[in-house]
């Protein structure tokens, strides 16, 4: 009965549409979450005939939403709603206004006058994670597990060149997560390499490896942070062409069904013998990558314990504190180059110059460039999440790194 009504409406709208005279200056406008299931109908010359895609703001964008949302608050004259903007990927300007109103709420009730940066980093947390749990008291031994699990995920979040810098750590439960590690790029990303995926992947199983490591004996505490990292396998698999055995190719087919779920319309176009392929490869992925996690956190020992322990005293760190501790980290090696085959080599020129742009900034000198997906030498830090981010792209998308 629902498919008949919505067919019903459909037909209707077009009729309508249709019934428009061309010199009678009407425009209709509409607005959808999912244009991937749009009739094609609707999308034909002379209807909705021009689609325009609305993303999340980019930090400028988020800059000045903030800036106008700021607008008639008691903002502290040392605020920067820039560095606000740039803890804040793919927030949208609802998430921002929220963000201001939250700091603004929290201000009053400690009967401060003015909103500053600590009101503000707790109205982000809240946004993102969720109100601080302070009914929920954990045992010394939980909270002793949590600060390794956490200290896992941000120490090899840090010994990882091309890695995105680890802003916050924390073990004060807040939503459903017992602590968070929190790894922000450091401007607007619109891809992502296969050396950070990779990073994704070992950083998200940090976690486990240190309960591994420490304690012998994991919890499930890692089941979130074991599904973000399987997704990302998958799909560096079945959609972003990065595995050796199968090569550059798409596999699967999304046909979701709004009203169904969009998991239901998914379809097979491979064999079973395919099918096998990607379980392995997938299996491979993650295998490594958990691998290389317990071995960063046996490398570095001292710092992992010198983390729990700040940890357990000051419940969170921030981006400073951190840098300090891991000023003793021991760098993973770049990984070698990777083009998916041994018959294609990595050209060993550069890429070109990047021209001089008008506003007279200094022409960029290129960079060795050591072969696709691998971040040059002499750039441990790409610029700019996503987060796990919106479905298809890589998870970038919420702000934060991997919760417990």
């Amino acid at each position: 009965m629902g498919i008949d009504e919505r067919e019903q409406t459909l037909n209707q709208l077009l009729v309508e549409m249709d019934g428009f005279d061309v010199r009678g200056g009407v425009i209709l406008i509409a607005a959808t979450n999912r244009p991937d299931v749009l009739d094609p109908a609707l999308l034909r010359p002379g209807r909705f005939d021009r689609m325009i895609g609305v993303d999340a703001p980019n930090m400028d964008g988020r800059h000045k939403i903030l800036q106008v949302h700021s607008r008639g608050k008691p903002i502290a004259p040392g605020v920067d709603l820039l560095a606000v903007a740039r803890r804040t990927p793919g927030f949208t300007g609802a998430d921002l206004a929220n963000v201001l109103n939250e700091a603004a709420l929290l201000t009053a009730r400690q009967d401060q006058k003015l909103i500053d940066d600590r009101a503000l980093d707790e109205a982000i947390d809240r946004v993102s994670m969720g109100p601080q749990r302070r009914s929920h008291l954990m045992s010394e031994q939980e909270k002793l597990m949590t600060a390794y699990h956490e200290g896992g995920h941000a120490l090899v979040a840090a010994a990882l060149p091309g890695t995105d810098p680890v802003t916050k750590i924390t073990i004060l439960p807040r939503g459903r997560a017992l602590g968070f590690t929190q790894v922000l790029p450091e401007g607007d990303k619109s891809s992502v390499s296969r050396n950070e995926l990779l990073n994704q992947l070992a950083y998200a199983l940090g976690g486990l490896a240190a309960e591994q490591l420490i304690f012998h004996d994991p919890t499930t505490g890692s089941s979130s942070d074991i599904d973000k990292a399987t997704k990302v396998a998958r799909a560096m698999v079945m959609s972003y062409g990065m595995s050796e055995r199968l090569g550059a190719v798409k596999l699967g087919e999304d046909t979701g069904e709004p009203f169904l779920g969009r998991d239901i319309g998914h379809t097979r176009n491979y064999s079973e013998e395919v099918a096998a392929i990607v379980d392995e490869e997938i299996g491979r992925l993650m295998t490594n990558a958990h691998q290389e996690a317990f071995d960063i956190l046996v490398q570095n020992r001292s710092v992992l314990d010198e983390l729990v322990t700040q940890l357990l005293e000051k419940e969170t760190l921030d981006r400073k504190e951190l840098k300090e501790i891991f000023s003793a980290v021991v760098m993973r090696p770049e990984r070698p180059p990777w083009t998916g085959s041994d018959t294609r080599v990595p050209s060993p020129l550069p890429p070109v110059a990047v021209p001089a742009s008008a506003n007279g900034r200094p022409e960029a000198k290129p960079e060795i460039t050591v072969g696709p997906g691998t971040e040059s030498p002499a750039s441990p830090l790409p610029g700019g999440a996503p987060p796990l981010g919106p479905p298809g792209s890589p998870p970038a998308g919420p702000p934060l790194g991997p919760p417990r």
